[in-house]
């Protein structure tokens, strides 16, 4: 870690940032400890930011671009980025494709989703633009329709796929009805979501041999954070891209720097190189264990309590909260805990609710109608991609209150569950 530069970093946002001005406080005015920084709080952190004027921000944004996240209230959530800062971190993650297999002349249909502030498609085009290997790239878009997708494919003599592993899996259900196999198509390219040993034999029917990859490890909120190991056989193994971002795994309950190989820690980021709107010890929301402490490779284990990650939609843990307490009128539930499930090739969102022993079943089912219509009112990419068949409809646990699963060294609720690394 860079000292002078963690030091800059702070110095900076302290002077020119309203947040971290008033998150830093009660520290020294001398402080260039990251770690002796405390960790940004989502909700705060996003509320500031939405302000009439952002307290997040360190300057007006006059040039550069802007990008959605996740989120499912009415505070936005809009990452900004000056052109430089996209220019390095475009240029930053290109560098590291040869790792993830890409070869000189391959032929890259860009499969993720462009429009409505979505960043990943016009990410991955600047990536390959600034990429080291030459390539041709096939920016046919994951809203195109299936069959117009498999022809060019087919017609353009595509070597690479690059998509969301759900949409990577429509894709080859519908290569597998129709054309049987494309057999040119050698390496697949995913992020935004976890790729399942399910997924796996089902792309190798469509694409006989094919290699799949990470892309990398990156957020719209705390940006590229680190690129696929060259020979790695495990996709969720990554590099740190140090020096300009530092991550950090931080034990869940005490806090504590984890150092050690092998023990799960939650992912916490800080960019060095962006300015414009900060990122200083950033949780973001992914729960990692090192394999190589000294050369900054780990593995990403799952989802930490920030939000639960369902396909490419990332629903916020304190938002689901909020939406039960605010149409659970009755008072029907007494305890919340969200369940990450994988079957059938797609993500599954389980609300486990704890009952009160008041209310019958007809209660309940009112209860979980107006939970669901409701979810698909705030959050209608989440709707999208059930209606899309590429994740399972909002699934209902109901449990007494000894259902709950606690934390079995605190005693705490544990908020979000994540099976599908079972």
């Amino acid at each position: 870690m860079n000292a002078q530069r963690v030091a800059e970093l702070i110095s900076f946002a302290r002077q020119h940032s309203p947040y971290y001005r008033d998150l830093y406080s009660g520290l020294p005015a001398e402080t260039t400890d990251l770690t002796a920084l405390p960790l940004v709080d989502h909700t705060a952190y996003w509320k500031a930011h939405g302000e009439p004027v952002s307290q997040v921000l360190t300057g007006p944004h006059t040039e550069g671009i802007v990008f959605k996240t996740g989120g499912t209230t009415g505070a936005p959530r809009v990452s900004q980025y000056t052109r430089d800062e996209w220019r390095a971190m475009s240029r930053r993650f290109g560098d590291g494709l040869p790792a993830a297999g890409l070869r000189a002349g391959d032929r890259v249909a860009n499969l993720f989703y462009a429009g409505e502030l979505y960043s990943s498609f016009v990410f991955t085009l600047n990536c390959l633009q600034d990429a080291p290997v030459p390539t041709v790239q096939l920016p046919i878009g994951g809203g195109s329709p299936l069959d117009f997708t498999v022809g060019a494919l087919r017609d353009f003599n595509a070597t690479v796929i690059a998509a969301p592993p759900t949409s990577l899996c429509r894709l080859a259900i519908e290569v597998v009805n129709t054309v049987g196999t494309l057999p040119g198509v050698r390496l697949a390219l995913f992020s935004g979501e976890a790729l399942y040993g399910d997924q796996l034999s089902l792309l190798d029917k469509a694409f006989p041999g094919i290699e799949v990859r990470s892309i990398g490890y990156a957020s719209v909120d705390a940006g590229v954070l680190a690129g696929p190991v060259a020979g790695e056989a495990d996709p969720r193994v990554h590099e740190v891209f140090a020096p300009d971002k530092v991550v950090e795994l931080l034990d869940p309950e005490t806090g504590e720097p984890v150092e050690e190989p092998g023990r799960p820690g939650r992912v916490v980021a800080t960019d060095l190189v962006r300015r414009l709107m900060p990122v200083i010890r950033y949780p973001v929301g992914d729960m990692a264990e090192w394999v190589d402490f000294p050369q900054r490779r780990f593995r990403l284990l799952g989802r930490s309590e920030e939000g639960a990650r369902v396909g490419v939609v990332t629903v916020y843990l304190e938002d689901l909260r909020q939406l039960v307490e605010t149409v659970d009128k009755q008072g029907l539930v007494a305890g919340v805990q969200v369940v990450l499930r994988h079957r059938e090739t797609r993500d599954e969102l389980v609300l486990r609710l704890a009952a009160h022993s008041s209310g019958d079943a007809a209660d309940r089912r009112l209860l979980e109608r107006e939970l669901t219509e409701r979810l698909a009112s705030v959050r209608p990419m989440f709707d999208e991609h059930v209606r899309e068949g590429k994740i399972h409809p909002l699934a209902f646990e109901w449990v007494g209150l000894d259902g709950l699963i606690l934390n079995a060294r605190t005693g705490k609720l544990v908020r979000l569950i994540d099976e599908r690394m079972d």
